[in-house]
């Protein structure tokens, strides 16, 4: 066999994914706040954008004509928009405005006032502090300050609303207070600092007595005396070194510690299996002492130590706004809040291109232009494309921002996506991580996919979380003496038309956490 060489022509087809395709899908699936970072990185690499600092539309339609116009000024001039950037597999938006069609409801939210409005005006006054909203009380920051603020500051040397109400009391400050005043001898606030760092966000002592005594060269009986000391500052069951030992002592400063609820609290994993003959028969009362004690043990705080840590958690920030129209329709917008504005600053561009320049740096210029004509239309498809998605949700789920939960239909992504001609992927990816603000709350966009559950009547599905619903308020409403059973829970569904198995009952009821008929029939019958 002869070795030869030859050529072949050879014709076929691929499907490339070009670093900004993959950029703009990435996009599509950022939250507001990557989004936001994203822009902000841009913005500092790349000097041919700017940031738009108008005022943000009040609209939709002000925002669409906003960005159309970003786009037509970012395509003018030198260069066009790069390769690929157009080729995202989204569809090109429609002329005019994107407003989603409107869909009929009977009633309107009522308006109501911010209550996020305040007036801080005159809080503060020139010979000390006048009277103000009791919900803003300004506090100072440490024990120190607090000995320091009799110094003769006054008038215009008092520290203004801002400076107080960011320097409220930690936890360790206040308790630092407290132990001034109360522990005296130097040896004592040695041991009660050093307890004090092992105190956990919850005001759990977590180190060990023994190890503080060795480490500190002190007796161990000191070291359980200044502990004693520490369990009866405020808040009441701070230091505690278990759950029973933090009840016990703000039972004990209520004056409530007894033998029967000492023994109660020795057995609370009892009481976590609602074993409540159990329970009587350790404690030695009847049911309605034990339902007491119950009662006055779920008024305690398990966690002391965290009324006076921040709430660190972050509000939501909606993508998408719903609101209803004068008319009795639904009007979808763009949060506007949440959409970076840049433009292309071509004035600079051109001013720069006077000049002389090597390869280089025209090569440079060219690809920072490339790349902000890219963010602007990526910035504006990533828009329209989130708009097409939410208005036909809430196209399709109408009935449930009419009347409620208990409509909600049964919704996958392949019914979203075939009716705006779009694919399945782009919807789950405009889905992932954007929440809408609607009359009835905030909701994910994946909150309104849900699976369906047939009719026995041979009618429309429901979704599971209407069935989910149903469930809740049937336990609900059970009476004491009644308590419904996961089989004449089905019984009750099917008698409403919901084809339902009873182990899908008690998934749902235990995904909700809800308790057994048994468990329930205990502790309505205890009263708890």
């Amino acid at each position: 066999m002869a070795l030869s060489a030859r050529l072949d022509l050879r014709q076929s087809q691929n499907l490339v994914m070009t670093p900004q395709l993959q950029q703009a899908i990435k996009l599509l699936q950022f939250n507001n706040l990557e989004l936001t970072e994203f822009v902000e990185a841009e913005l500092e690499q790349n000097p041919l954008l700017e940031r738009d600092d108008g005022d943000g539309p009040a609209t939709l339609e002000a925002l669409e004509a906003d960005n159309l116009a970003a786009y037509d000024k970012a395509v003018e001039g030198e260069g066009a928009a790069p390769e690929g950037a157009g080729d995202s597999g989204w569809d090109d938006a429609p002329d005019g405005p994107d407003i989603v069609d409107r869909t009929t409801s009977e009633s309107l939210p009522a308006g109501a006032e911010d209550p996020g409005d305040s007036d801080y005006d005159n809080n503060w006054g020139s010979a000390g502090v006048e009277e103000t909203d009791p919900s803003v009380t300004p506090t100072l920051g440490s024990w120190e300050a607090a000995a320091g603020s009799g110094s003769g500051r006054g008038g215009d040397d008092l520290p203004g609303i801002e400076e107080s109400v960011g320097g409220l009391k930690t936890l360790r400050e206040h308790l630092l207070e407290q132990i001034a005043l109360d522990i005296s001898r130097p040896d004592e606030r040695i041991i009660a600092a050093d307890l004090l760092d092992q105190l956990d966000d919850a005001g759990y002592l977590t180190g060990d007595l023994e190890e503080v005594a060795d480490r500190l060269g002190a007796e161990l009986e000191a070291v359980e005396t200044v502990l004693g000391k520490l369990q009866a500052l405020d808040p009441p069951g701070i230091f505690a070194r278990s759950l029973s030992e933090c009840l016990a002592l703000q039972l004990k400063d209520r004056n409530r510690l007894d033998p029967a609820i000492q023994a109660l609290l020795d057995n609370l994993p009892l009481l976590a299996k609602r074993d409540m003959p159990a329970l009587l028969k350790v404690c030695g009362v009847d049911a309605e002492d034990l339902t007491e004690m119950v009662e006055e043990i779920r008024s305690l705080n398990p966690k002391p130590g965290l009324a006076f840590e921040p709430d660190t958690s972050e509000p939501v920030v909606p993508d998408v706004l719903v609101r209803a129209a004068p008319d009795g329709s639904w009007v979808v917008e763009l949060n506007p809040d949440t959409l970076p504005r840049v433009l292309v600053n071509n004035a600079y561009l051109s001013q720069i291109s006077r000049t002389p320049k090597n390869k280089a740096d025209r090569e440079y210029l060219s690809e920072c232009h490339q790349s902000a004509n890219w963010l602007v239309r990526s910035l504006h498809q990533r828009a329209t494309t989130i708009l097409k998605v939410s208005g036909e949700i809430v196209r399709q789920q109408d009935a449930f921002f009419q009347h409620g939960i208990q409509y909600l239909r049964p919704l996958v992504l392949r019914d979203i996506a075939e009716a705006i001609e779009m694919h399945e992927s782009t919807v789950s990816r405009v889905t992932s991580n954007k929440f809408m603000a609607t009359p009835r709350g905030i909701y994910e966009l994946k909150y309104f996919f849900t699976s369906a559950i047939a009719s026995s009547a041979g009618g429309d599905a429901l979704s599971a979380e209407a069935v989910r619903f149903k469930i809740k308020k049937l336990i609900d409403e059970e009476p004491p003496n009644k308590v419904l059973s996961d089989d004449r829970i089905v019984e009750i569904l099917r008698g409403e038309g919901v084809d339902i198995a009873r182990r899908t009952i008690a998934k749902y009821r235990e995904a909700m956490r809800i308790p057994s008929s048994v468990q329930r029939r205990r502790e309505k019958s205890m009263g708890i």
